[in-house]
């Protein structure tokens, strides 16, 4: 409201942080007045910001204590004659006026029914202000809101009173729960939707959908550091010590659907004994497979079984048929579309499929009838294939070894024997056609009763961890080729030609090999069949792992379709669509075991602050060194700050002086 003229002894009104103050003008000039203000203070204001100003004059003379009081006398009087405005009644008598704009004195005088002298349009003004429901002031004027108007401020008023409730409320939640005993004041149902809100914020922080509110709560309850959520769930128990956040994070799927779980559960019931019944499936119980795999391992995909065949060898990788359980449009394979890929974690797994299957029917263990795909592979005495048949089969494994198990038998044992010797020639043929093969440690989280993370690491180039490898590849690569030359629609992983090679032959230097690592082409998956450099094949899928990957069961189904002579299960555009949704989901899954691996491995150094740790320098650049430390293989930089610059290759000394896990950092000194 533009005053043009303001004289010293005016009773004006502003509006500070939307509180009313009434003030006395001592001196005016054209922008701006000088004046006393109810609560004693003088301050000089812009003529913009007054909202009211009195017709009449004041004296100004008196002592400063009988203006103050003057001030006040006057506020008390207006805030009196506030509870006589009922703007309600007044608005529905605006609203059949032709006009929605009037002068605030006519609407003062129409609501109390007299001439309007300073106090009461005052007092009209002060309520305006108070309930914006139904008017609003605008330059001097009053505007008068719509039904629509009023109806959508109604709604807004509504939401706003119930996020004031809600803060309240969890401020309460976290005040009580923070005073409560460890794992002694669990959330009521009521207050679980704060619980979620709360945890969505930790969460995923401004993208959260009640992010503001939940700020509030926070900073009215005094939890303003960034990980105060996080103590105080773990305190009560509504999170679990180290829980896994990247998961939570990424939404990834931990538990099954209904309709999943209680498809596992008949297929459980249903059994295997129909197997014998299919005319395609192969009877092969007189074989005597065996599997290797870890000591922990629960989900067994793959057996072999190896056989002399004239000068030849007659090698069988039997794989789990878990195509014949888990159909497309099942909401099993759903499950799995969601997911992608079994997750690995030091503390536990999360399954692509439901434990009925992964560990149970579709599970290769010793001494159980099982369906599988056989890939029998006759190869030369020079590892050069044959002969290759797939088909449907049945199985009985008749051993189940652990690495070490296989290590120790390979001198003994004749099949380990022929498999030995078939996988050095394997290995040899692929190292003859450019493979890398990059020996790397197994870097093993083991975590104890206590939460307490123990590192070790472990060899991945054994005998028996070669055997098996190499069996994969071999398999991997004759199912590619058989689904590639039937010029059917698949999903094949291919590399580009490497273009910097640091390692040839069988280099195991961790140096080395850990430059050629951050050195590779990325792989790509795609629906033709392509060379892989990195293994040295002309063409790769996988196919060896149904149970834990989802590319694994669509070519399996492919596969089935094919050795069956039925049209083909999954069309070119269909497999181009899971090119699309299995990089989706391994990319998510990856960077979420990424973040759990380091997650273990920064808490296992934040017990080992400022002790000497062994680390190779990488590459030395001008402005950073990477460096890989050797107990662990986490890879880290450092300023390039030393003298001399370390040599890439030399073994250095660090040591971490901050790690901090939940913030994902650390931070390491020479």
């Amino acid at each position: 409201m533009v005053f043009f003229s303001i004289n010293s002894g005016k009773l004006i009104e502003y509006l500070d942080n939307g509180k009313f103050i009434c003030g006395l003008v001592t001196d005016s000039q054209p922008k701006r007045v000088r004046l006393l203000n109810q609560n004693g203070r003088e301050i000089n204001l812009p003529v913009s910001r007054i909202v009211h100003c009195s017709e009449s004059n004041h004296n100004t003379e008196p002592d400063r204590d009988t203006l103050v009081k003057l001030l006040k006398d006057t506020t008390d009087k207006r805030h009196t004659l506030m509870e006589r405005v009922d703007l309600e009644m007044l608005w529905e008598l605006a609203c059949d006026e032709r006009t929605d704009t009037f002068e605030p004195d006519f609407l003062a005088e129409l609501t109390f029914g007299c001439t309007a002298d300073d106090d009461i349009v005052s007092a009209f003004l002060r309520s305006v202000f108070k309930d914006k429901l139904f008017f609003k002031y605008r330059e001097g004027k009053i505007k008068v809101h719509s039904p629509e108007k009023v109806e959508q401020l109604k709604l807004q008023l509504e939401k706003e009173a119930e996020k004031l409730q809600l803060v309240d409320n969890g401020v309460s939640f976290l005040k009580r729960i923070s005073a409560g005993r460890n794992d002694a004041t669990a959330p009521s149902p009521g207050e679980e939707p704060l619980v979620s809100m709360l945890q969505d914020y930790y969460l995923y922080g401004t993208e959260s959908e009640q992010a503001d509110t939940a700020r509030q709560i926070l900073k009215e309850s005094g939890f303003t550091k960034p990980h105060d959520i996080y103590h105080l769930f773990v305190k009560n128990g509504i999170w679990k010590n180290n829980i896994n956040i990247p998961l939570l994070r990424q939404k990834l799927p931990t538990a099954f659907s209904t309709r999943a779980r209680q498809r596992a559960e008949a297929i459980l019931q249903y059994g295997n004994d129909t197997l014998f019944e299919d005319p395609a499936r192969v009877d092969l119980t007189h074989l005597a497979p065996l599997t290797i795999d870890g000591a922990t391992t629960l989900d067994f995909d793959d057996a072999l079984t190896v056989e002399r065949q004239d000068n030849n060898y007659l090698v069988g990788i039997h794989i789990s048929d878990v195509a014949h359980y888990v159909r497309p449009g099942d909401s099993l394979f759903q499950e799995a579309m969601d997911r992608g890929t079994s997750l690995y974690f030091p503390e536990g797994q999360v399954p692509m499929l439901p434990r009925h299957l992964s560990q149970g029917v579709c599970s290769l263990i010793q001494g159980e009838i099982r369906a599988t795909l056989s890939h029998m592979i006759v190869l030369s005495p020079e590892a050069e294939v044959l002969k290759v048949r797939i088909f449907p089969s049945i199985i009985r494994v008749a051993r189940r070894l652990t690495y070490e198990d296989a290590d120790r038998m390979i001198p003994s044992d004749p099949d380990l024997i022929i498999l030995n010797m078939l996988r050095q020639k394997l290995r040899q043929k692929r190292i003859d056609a450019g493979a890398l093969l990059l020996p790397f440690p197994d870097v093993n989280i083991h975590i104890d009763g206590n939460g307490t993370p123990h590192v070790s690491l472990g060899r991945t180039d054994t005998p028996a961890r070669t055997i098996i490898s190499e069996m994969m590849i071999l398999t991997n690569t004759e199912a590619a080729r058989y689904v590639s030359d039937r010029m059917s629609p698949g999903l094949f992983r291919s590399q580009a030609k490497i273009t910097r090679r640091v390692v040839h032959g069988e280099d195991d230097d961790l140096f080395l090999n850990t430059l050629q690592r951050k050195n590779l082409p990325r792989s790509e998956l795609l629906t033709e069949a392509k060379p892989h450099s990195g293994l040295g094949v002309s063409y790769y899928t996988t196919v060896t792992s149904p149970i834990r990957r989802l590319l694994d069961l669509v070519m399996q189904h492919q596969i089935n379709n094919l050795v069956r002579r039925r049209s083909h299960c999954f069309t070119e555009e269909m497999c181009k669509d899971f090119t699309s949704v299995i990089s989706r989901t391994l990319a998510t899954a990856n960077n979420v075991k990424q973040q759990r691996h380091r997650y273990w491995l920064l808490k296992y150094l934040e017990e080992r602050k400022n002790t000497p740790l062994e680390a190779i320098v990488i590459e030395s650049k001008p402005k950073r060194v990477n460096l890989l430390l050797t107990d662990i293989l986490m890879d880290i930089d450092l300023p390039a700050n030393r003298v001399p610059p370390p040599e890439p290759g030399s073994r250095v000394s660090v040591r971490a002086v901050k790690v901090d896990p939940l913030d994902n950092a650390a931070r390491f000194d020479w």
